[in-house]
């Protein structure tokens, strides 16, 4: 039985973990913080998952909230007409909702993580509890047949690299700032569809609004991208839950009144309910280097750190974590060396390239292109639903968002479809 350590308790390293355990491999993971300190921590993240992350999680069987979490049918777009907030509230110039064909869902990591972590120790899994350094691995690197890093913060993440190719940016793009929150109405527009909403502020930032299921029940998140320097950073330093929230209503009150119509009578969900912070996004060297010359395999964000802008990184970390799964169940007895590590990376470079690749471009203000992209998909239904779609399947990008002269071929396509 090949014995596996997975430092990190995230979605990746969760994931890894059961699905080996499973397969009757001899698991250790190691989290910093127990079961209870997570459920009753502070949130994490904001987290959508599409379909296709989704059915890694049922493939494994530990779908437990699927049930319980509202089921998202759509994903909508709304632009604010470029200085419309110079004289008063903004207003919008673009506003759509586009369908997707498997539902999404979010559920609040403090849920998630804390029950996945519980069922990994009920099932025979050995559960340490200890921030581990990287002297720690050293050691542990002579015991155990492979470790995986999927704790995505602190010193670890420093043995591995920055590869200044695959990573444009060197400093953080967005300022974030998240609430999740009771008593948020329904968009009159929609009201009976359950949808992520993207509020795209040019210039300024975005706003996005998702259901979730968090540790009180259904919730919403509402969740800033604030461009660095500009109105919307204005989170840093603000330790209060109350004055986050309220610094969050009074922008979206300025800059998306259309959003902040239905939450008028929101409230924190718990003290722990908000979050701010940035960085740099980052693809890293995949193989880890100890002191002691062992390797260690980096996994999920540690590799490959995105902003959350596209909403991708529960999902890319569903994604390597399956991919990661296949490759270490069909090495069999074969040593986990340097080669397998680096070509199991690339098994999971090969979508994420497309998260990077997308996510990276809605950073940088839209060419013209984008925006009568974006545009044509208030008219034209199949634009909205392809657009919404690429949430699941980044990689259809490629295919008409890109290139302008595919996107032109692409709307006249559909236009002419319509047409006929």
């Amino acid at each position: 039985m090949r014995k596996i350590l997975v430092v990190g308790a995230g979605q990746s390293g969760l994931q890894i973990a059961l699905g080996l355990q499973s397969q009757g491999y001899e698991v250790t993971l190691m989290s910093n913080r127990t079961a209870d300190e997570i459920r009753t921590g502070r949130v994490m993240s904001t987290q959508c998952m599409f379909h296709t992350a989704l059915q890694h999680e049922r493939d494994l069987q530990l779908n437990f909230w699927e049930s319980q979490a509202p089921k998202i049918e759509g994903l909508g777009v709304s632009v604010a007409a470029p200085g419309s907030w110079a004289e008063g509230p903004a207003a919008r110039a673009i506003d759509w909702l586009g369908r997707l064909d498997g539902y999404a869902q979010s559920i609040d990591q403090r849920v998630k993580m804390a029950g996945w972590m519980e069922t990994f120790a009920q099932r025979g899994g050995q559960l340490v509890i200890h921030g581990a350094a990287v002297g720690d691995l050293d050691y542990f690197a002579r015991t155990y047949d492979l470790v995986l890093v999927a704790a995505g913060k602190g010193e670890l993440v420093q043995m591995f690299g920055r590869d200044a190719e695959r990573s444009p940016y060197s400093e953080p793009q967005r300022a974030l700032a998240v609430s999740y929150v009771h008593g948020l109405g329904p968009r009159p527009e929609h009201p009976d569809t359950e949808g992520v909403r993207c509020n795209l502020v040019p210039g300024v930032g975005e706003l996005f609004v998702m259901p979730c299921l968090t540790t009180s029940g259904r919730a919403d998140i509402l969740f800033w991208e604030g461009i660095p320097g500009g109105p919307l950073d204005v989170f840093n330093g603000v330790k209060d839950p109350a004055e986050h929230l309220s610094l969050t209503l009074e922008l979206m009150e300025r800059y998306v009144p259309w959003e902040y119509a239905r939450a008028t009578k929101v409230e924190l969900t718990d003290a722990g309910g908000t979050l701010a912070g940035r960085y740099a996004p980052t693809v890293r060297n995949p193989v880890g280097r100890l002191p002691g010359g062992g390797l260690v395999l980096g996994v999920a964000d540690v590799v490959v750190a995105n902003d959350p802008i596209t909403g991708q990184g529960s999902n890319s970390a569903s994604k390597c974590a399956a991919a990661y799964l296949s490759s270490i169940v069909e090495r069999g007895d074969k040593p986990f060396d340097e080669e397998w590590m680096r070509a199991t990376f690339d098994r999971y470079w090969n979508t994420a390239q497309h998260v990077t690749k997308w996510t990276n471009a809605m950073l940088a203000p839209p060419p013209e292109h984008i925006l009568n992209l974006i545009g044509a998909a208030g008219e034209l239904q199949p634009v909205a639903d392809r657009f919404a779609n690429g949430f699941n399947d980044p990689a259809d990008f490629e295919n008409f968002f890109y290139d302008p002269e595919k996107t032109q071929a692409y709307l006249v396509e559909v236009s002419g479809a319509g047409a006929a």
